[in-house]
C-alpha cells in the first residue's frame, strides 16, 4: 500500500462535459511528489508554445501534496498550475486554508480542467462524486456572496474555491479565492483569469475520507513530539501578530517597499501587525494542519472603512496596498484586501498595479480623466480603493490596467516602462532586492515571474544568519554581498520545489529550525512507506525546477529574460538600503555553472538525462 495518495486525479472537459480518472505509477509520484510537482509534469506534457492561455487547450490543475489530509502540522496547503495569461509562461499560485484537505477528504489528490464551457458552470465533488452544475445564479457575484449560496445549497461543512468579478472580466491579475469570508487565495500568475476565460465559477469539496498513511503509530509520536516545538517557536511572533509582525524589522533594512518602489523609509507604527492586534483583530486563523495561526481574522465595525468579519491584510498587501502606494491607513488597507478578496484579485499585483498608475499620474502619463474622473494620489486611500474596483471591473483606464503593469507600461509608452516593476511580466512581491542581494538573484531566476518564495532566502539574509534547514551549512550572511549567493539561491531553490509539491506551509522552518528538513523526510516516508533519503528528496526538488525551467526555455526564456526592472538600478536613496543596488548579472554566470546549464541558462543535456527530464 502507498500512503499518503487517495489514488486518482479527476479530469474534467467542460467543453463536452466529460468527467474522467487519471491515476500515475509510483516512480512519477517519487519524482514529482504532488502540488506543484506534478502540477508542473501535467502542464509539460499536455500543452506546448501554441497554447492560448485564456484558450479551451489550456489546462488548469489544482493539486494537493501526499501529506494533505494527514495529521502532519502545516501540511494543509494546495498548489494551481497553469500556463500564465499574465505573462504567457509557467504559472503557479499557492493558497492555504481548508479547501485542499478536503479535496483529499472529497476523495482526489487533484483535478484537471480542460475545454470551455458555453455558459458558467461550477463543480461539484463529495465523497467521491462528481458533478458539474450550473453557475448562472452566481455569476457576476462575489466570493463572499458564493460560498454563502453554495454552502446554503451543499451544506455548512462544504468549502469552496471561486472566482470574483476579477475573473470573470479576465482580469490578467485575477486570483482563485478558496475559504470563504477567510479569504485564502491562489493569488498569481491569473490563475483566475483562466478559471474565468473557462466559465468556471466555483469548485465545492466535501467528504469524510482520508488518506492511507503507512506508519501511524510512528507518525503520531512524532508529531506529539514536534507540534508543539513549531508552535512554541513561532507564537510570539507569527503566532500574535501574524505575517505583518516585522513590518517595522523589514522597513528599518530597507526590504519594504515605498513610493512605487522609490522611497527609502516610511513611517510604519499605524500599519503593523502590533497595531492591527491593537486595533481591528478579532482572533487568529488557523490553516488546515496548521499550529502557528498567522492568519488574521479582523472587522472594522464602522465608518468610511467599515469591513465585514474576515481575513485581514497579510504583510504582502500591508507592504504594496499601504507603504507602496504611501498610505498608512490601516482601515483603508483592510478594506482594499476585502475587496481585492470579494472581487478575486492578487494583492500584489493590484498593489503595484496601483502604485504604478500613481507614479504615472504624478508625472501626467495617466490622467484624471482617462480614470474616469478618480484620481490616482499617492497617501489617498480613496484613489486606491476606487482602482480597485476599475481594475475588477475593467472601467475606463482600468481596461488597461487589468492587464497588469508591463502591458500597461507599455501601452502608455515613453517613460512608462521606468515605473513598471516585474520580472517576465509578473509584479514583485513587497520585498526589495537592494536590500538583500540573493533577492534579486532569485526574482531574476525565478520560473513563474518576481517571486520571494521559490527560494524563501530573503528573512535569513536580512537576519544575517542561514541555519541551513538541517540540508545544508549553517552560515553568517553578508545582505550586501554577492559572495556565495549563487549556491545558497539554487539550494534553497530545489528545497522550495520540494515544499511547494508536498504544499506544505513554509513557516515550519520558523517552527523546527535546523531539524526541519529531517522531519520532512521522516514525515513523508512514515505517511508514503518510503524509504526515501533526503538526497533523493532533494533531487525531485531539482528535478521540479529544471522541469519548470525547460518550459520557460521552450517558450523562449533564456538569459536575456534573467533581468530586474530598471527601477532595481537606482539606489534608494534614504533608509537602511539607501546605498546598494544588487549585482545580479555578476552573479548569473557562477549561478548557471552550479546549476549546470550552459552561458544561456539553459539546462544541459547531461542534467536533464540525470534527472530524467525528456525534451
Amino acid at each position: 500500500m502507498l500512503g499518503g495518495y487517495m489514488g486518482k486525479v479527476v479530469r474534467v472537459d467542460l467543453t463536452t462535459k466529460e468527467i474522467s480518472y487519471q491515476t500515475f505509477e509510483e516512480k512519477i509520484l517519487r519524482q514529482y511528489l504532488g502540488g506543484s510537482g506534478l502540477g508542473a509534469k501535467i502542464l509539460y506534457d499536455e500543452t506546448d508554445t501554441k497554447t492560448d492561455p485564456l484558450g479551451p487547450e489550456n489546462l488548469l490543475i489544482f493539486m494537493a501534496g501526499p501529506l494533505v489530509g494527514t495529521k502532519v502540522p502545516n501540511f494543509g496547503r494546495h498548489q494551481v498550475v497553469t500556463k500564465s495569461p499574465l505573462t504567457g509562461l509557467y504559472g503557479e499560485a499557492n493558497s492555504g486554508g481548508t479547501w485542499g484537505a478536503n479535496l483529499k477528504k472529497a476523495g482526489y489528490d487533484g483535478i484537471v480542467f480542460k475545454g470551455k464551457s458555453e455558459i458558467p458552470v461550477y463543480l461539484s465533488i463529495n465523497n467521491g462524486e462528481v458533478e458539474i452544475l450550473d453557475a448562472a445564479e452566481l455569476w457576476g457575484k462575489d466570493t463572499y456572496e458564493v460560498d454563502d449560496i453554495l454552502r446554503e445549497k451543499h451544506g455548512k461543512k462544504a468549502v469552496t474555491a471561486s472566482i470574483g468579478q476579477g475573473g470573470e472580466n479576465l482580469s490578467k491579475v485575477a486570483a482563485i479565492m478558496n475559504d470563504g469570508y477567510e479569504g485564502r487565495t491562489s493569488a498569481r500568475c491569473g490563475v483566475g483569469t483562466v478559471m474565468g476565460s473557462k466559465k468556471l465559477k466555483a469548485i465545492v469539496v466535501q467528504g469524510t475520507m482520508k488518506p492511507p498513511v503507512v506508519n501511524e503509530e510512528e507518525l503520531k509520536a512524532s508529531i506529539k513530539k514536534w507540534a508543539p516545538e513549531i508552535r512554541n517557536n513561532t507564537k510570539d511572533y507569527l503566532g500574535n501578530y501574524g505575517t505583518t509582525c516585522g513590518v517595522s524589522t523589514v522597513e528599518a533594512v530597507g526590504d519594504l517597499p515605498v513610493r512605487n518602489w522609490s522611497g527609502g523609509s516610511f513611517n510604519i507604527e499605524n500599519i503593523t501587525g502590533q497595531k492591527m492586534a491593537e486595533t481591528i483583530l478579532v482572533k487568529p486563523y488557523n490553516c488546515a494542519q496548521c499550529v502557528i495561526g498567522c492568519g488574521r481574522t479582523i472587522e472594522v465595525k464602522e465608518g468610511k472603512y467599515k469591513c465585514v468579519k474576515g481575513a485581514g491584510p497579510e504583510y504582502e498587501t500591508v507592504g504594496l496596498l499601504g507603504a507602496n502606494c504611501c498610505i498608512d491607513n490601516l482601515e483603508a488597507i483592510a478594506l482594499g484586501n476585502e475587496l481585492c478578496n470579494r472581487y478575486g484579485l492578487d494583492t500584489i499585483g493590484t498593489g503595484n498595479i496601483i502604485s504604478f498608475t500613481m507614479e504615472a499620474y504624478e508625472n501626467g502619463i495617466i490622467t484624471k480623466e482617462m480614470l474616469g474622473g478618480t484620481e490616482a494620489r499617492f497617501g489617498n486611500p480613496d484613489d486606491m480603493i476606487a482602482l480597485i474596483k476599475k481594475i475588477a471591473f475593467r472601467e475606463d483606464f482600468g481596461d488597461i490596467l487589468a492587464e497588469g503593469t508591463k502591458r500597461a507600461s507599455e501601452h502608455l509608452g515613453g517613460i512608462a516602462p521606468e515605473f513598471a516593476v516585474h520580472v517576465r511580466g509578473m509584479e514583485f512581491p513587497a520585498h526589495d532586492p537592494r536590500a538583500a542581494d540573493s533577492t534579486g538573484l532569485q526574482y531574476a531566476t525565478s520560473t513563474r515571474g518576481a517571486c520571494h518564495l521559490n527560494s524563501f532566502s530573503h528573512d535569513f539574509e536580512v537576519g544575517g544568519e542561514f541555519g541551513g534547514f538541517g540540508y545544508g551549512k549553517a552560515r553568517k550572511m553578508d545582505r550586501f554581498s554577492t559572495e556565495g549567493k549563487p549556491e545558497f539561491i539554487k539550494t534553497n531553490q530545489d528545497v522550495m520545489a520540494v515544499f511547494d509539491s508536498l504544499t506544505c506551509c513554509k513557516f515550519i522552518i520558523f517552527g523546527l529550525g535546523d531539524k526541519t528538513w529531517e522531519n520532512v523526510v521522516s514525515w513523508i516516508n512514515m505517511v508514503t512507506g518510503w524509504e526515501m533519503t533526503g538526497q533523493e528528496l532533494l533531487e525531485a526538488g531539482e528535478r521540479i525546477f529544471n522541469l519548470k525551467r525547460m518550459y520557460m526555455v521552450n517558450h523562449g526564456q533564456s538569459r536575456k529574460d534573467d533581468i530586474l526592472p530598471p527601477k532595481m538600478r537606482k539606489r534608494r536613496g534614504s533608509g537602511g538600503a539607501s546605498t546598494n543596488i544588487a549585482d545580479v548579472d555578476g552573479m548569473m554566470d557562477e549561478y548557471y555553472e552550479i546549476r549546470n546549464w550552459n552561458e544561456y541558462g539553459i539546462p544541459k543535456k547531461k542534467l536533464l538525462e540525470k534527472l530524467d527530464i525528456q525534451w
